[in-house]
């Protein structure tokens, strides 16, 4: 766990892409407000900054009181993060619906995703902003999280979680277990499975978290991977650069239903990452909705 915690963000590098959606519209504040239905938005205009303050109110805030985020281009910055707007990456971006294949990746792109995968590209590139989710999720601090934090079982085992995400959770499970009455494959993997959430850790030589920190992401992975990798930094500890274009029948998947009901509870999967990370679910529903609703494919 400790590695994969320090390389969980690396993805958001290679990310970065120009989109067919213009990233700059305050338009796009639609797709956390459908998002987030609990949470309220509204916005009005800065004259002086020249940008769209974003005023949110959590449910648990009183009708007086607002959270404030400059729109900044999608990335939901504070007034004082403004003033370092290149250090950050939009918030939103392009969730695919299928995997590509490494045996089509040419051999540029296969030395640029090596290229942004070193360790130090963490500390030196721009990284999705956390300011958002932090007030969202009250994970500004181990200690302060850590009140957030609650243990519940999944899927008949242990584990941390946020509880504002608990019922999303409890609907994947329930999912699960239903589909596995008639699916070998789901009951097979229920079987061999271990799973792993809240885990606390701040990026070294940044103030960027992974989202396991937040108690949003959830780990699932087999006791024995029977010689498949499930995470890149632990291939590439094995295998070198290889890694980076290790077919698919060396890399380990939960089953294709699996992937589908976290997906439909508003969990992306990291098997997806051009840097993937195939045990990996991460609670983020604003990207499934901007990849169904503005995404040109």
């Amino acid at each position: 766990m400790f590695f994969k915690v320090v390389f969980s963000l690396i993805f958001s590098l290679l990310t970065a892409q120009v989109f067919a959606v213009d990233l700059s519209s305050v338009k796009l504040l639609d797709v956390f407000k459908k998002a987030y239905p609990e949470i309220s938005f509204s916005t009005i205009y800065d004259t002086v900054k020249k940008d769209y303050l974003v005023l949110v109110r959590l449910p648990e805030m009183p009708l007086s009181e607002s959270l404030e985020f400059y729109w900044a281009g999608g990335r939901l910055l504070t007034e004082e993060a403004l003033q370092r707007i290149s250090a950050y990456t939009p918030i939103l971006y392009e969730y695919p619906y299928t995997i590509k294949d490494p045996a089509n990746m040419s051999e540029e792109e296969r030395a640029k995703l090596i290229e942004e995968s070193k360790a130090e590209s963490e500390q030196t590139e721009s990284g999705s902003p956390m300011f958002f989710y932090d007030y969202l999720y009250g994970s500004f601090s181990k200690s302060a999280i850590e009140k957030n934090i609650v243990e519940t079982t999944f899927l008949g085992l242990k584990l941390k979680i946020h509880k504002r995400i608990l019922d999303k959770a409890r609907a994947v499970e329930k999912k699960i277990l239903e589909s596995a009455k008639t699916d070998k494959d789901i009951q097979q993997f229920l079987d061999e499975l271990t799973v792993d959430a809240y885990f606390w850790r701040v990026i070294k030589g940044t103030d960027r978290k992974s989202f396991h920190s937040l108690g949003i992401a959830i780990d699932v992975l087999p006791k024995n991977l029977h010689g498949k990798q499930s995470y890149w930094a632990w291939a590439r500890e094995k295998i070198g650069e290889d890694w980076a274009t290790l077919p698919f029948s060396e890399r380990w998947f939960p089953p294709k239903k699996v992937i589908e009901i976290f997906e439909s509870e508003g969990f992306i999967w990291g098997g997806k990452w051009s840097i993937w990370d195939t045990m990996h679910f991460e609670y983020r529903p604003e990207l499934l909705l901007f990849r169904d609703e503005y995404v040109q494919h």
